[in-house]
């Protein structure tokens, strides 16, 4: 079991995070939040794949009040990405916002910010202070060394911290995200050791779909791996609910996510198997497909793994020569021919 870092508990809405409660999963919409229709689609589609907490952007007035009416419409805690604008936050506030998201490299000015901070104080809502690497440089003097950038970005988060806490204002979750796998590491492992309160764990952007897993798992696994992180989002230049499907796999790979479908364990084939293994496995996944329940099944094809394997799993094959033996919970129940694999799988899960 991974030993997570003791935070403070912040509530959003109905969802209370920090270390003492399961990690949430996020995302944001992708539509802009003016198409009321779509966003509340959206959300809804988030919500049954599996997120917890949905961020909207709100630049524009016509967002605040879109955000008003959205708020309305779903049963999740939702938060407003809040950029260059005190008006915006404080419009976010008043519409129903359980959360707002700042960036220190945006809003600098302090009435700004105490306003913003009042404001939240009243509605009795958090705030997620989110500091981006791109967006704490100044473009107007010399480049910031890469080397450099995580002591920044941990200045940038602590003078914030600084002035919240000055106004008694502690319903806080901190983030601190970068491009670079190694950086984003770097920064809230610094941010995990020097406050106590919970940790949004993200990239500032993964890339396509297919290029993200690699490092959204890099960068989020070693965090929680290590304890940190109480709230996670995979941001993907794609479906939203892609992002979902990909954080629940790192969660479950950590065993930080109670699964509700089979696991199904494959070995990678190599010269002692007798039978296709891959198109026995892609046979298994499909006959599998709408089981709901949290199994472990595993498809092994020689006698090296398999017996193994099949002690760890509630239901095994061990494929040999036109042939596999069914083993459930680790005792062999049955041994038939290729062509009745499936079937008695079946039969077992059946019973099951």
């Amino acid at each position: 079991m991974i030993k997570r870092r003791k935070t403070k508990t912040v509530k959003i809405g109905t969802v209370k995070i920090g270390s003492r409660y399961p990690i949430v999963i996020q995302s944001m919409t992708k539509v802009p939040t003016v198409d009321v229709a779509r966003c509340v689609k959206q959300i809804k589609q988030l919500v049954n794949a599996g997120c917890r907490l949905m961020r909207l952007a709100v630049p524009r007035r016509a967002d605040t009040d879109a955000f008003a009416k959205i708020v309305q419409k779903v049963d999740i805690p939702l938060i407003a990405d809040v950029h260059f604008s005190a008006n915006r936050a404080i419009e976010a506030i008043e519409a129903g916002a359980a959360k707002i998201r700042l960036n220190p490299g945006n809003i600098k000015n302090l009435k700004d910010i105490i306003r913003i901070i009042d404001a939240a104080k009243m509605h009795k809502i958090a705030i997620r202070i989110g500091v981006n690497e791109a967006s704490i440089r100044d473009l107007k003097k010399e480049p910031v060394p890469a080397q450099k950038r995580t002591a920044l970005m941990l200045k940038e988060m602590k003078s914030y911290i600084r002035l919240f806490e000055s106004r008694n204002f502690n319903s806080l979750v901190l983030s601190a995200k970068s491009s670079d796998v190694v950086r984003t590491i770097e920064i809230n492992r610094a941010i995990s050791e020097t406050f106590d309160y919970p940790i949004h764990l993200g990239l500032t952007h993964a890339g396509l779909p297919e290029d993200a897993r690699m490092p959204s798992a890099i960068a989020l696994g070693t965090l929680l791996a290590e304890g940190i992180g109480d709230t996670i989002r995979v941001s993907v230049a794609g479906n939203p609910v892609e992002e979902v499907e990909i954080a629940k796999q790192i969660l479950i790979t950590l065993g930080l996510y109670k699964r509700s479908n089979p696991e199904l364990i494959v070995c990678p084939t190599c010269a002692r198997s007798e039978i296709d293994v891959i198109k026995l496995a892609r046979q298994v996944e499909k006959a599998i497909s709408r089981i709901d329940k949290p199994l472990r099944i595993a498809v092994m094809g020689c006698v090296v793994n398999g017996p193994g394997e099949a002690a760890d799993a509630e239901l095994a094959i061990c494929a040999a020569k036109n042939k596999g033996y069914i083993y459930r919970n680790g005792r062999k129940v049955s041994a038939v021919p290729e062509s009745k694999i499936i079937p008695a799988l079946l039969e077992e899960l059946q019973k099951i």
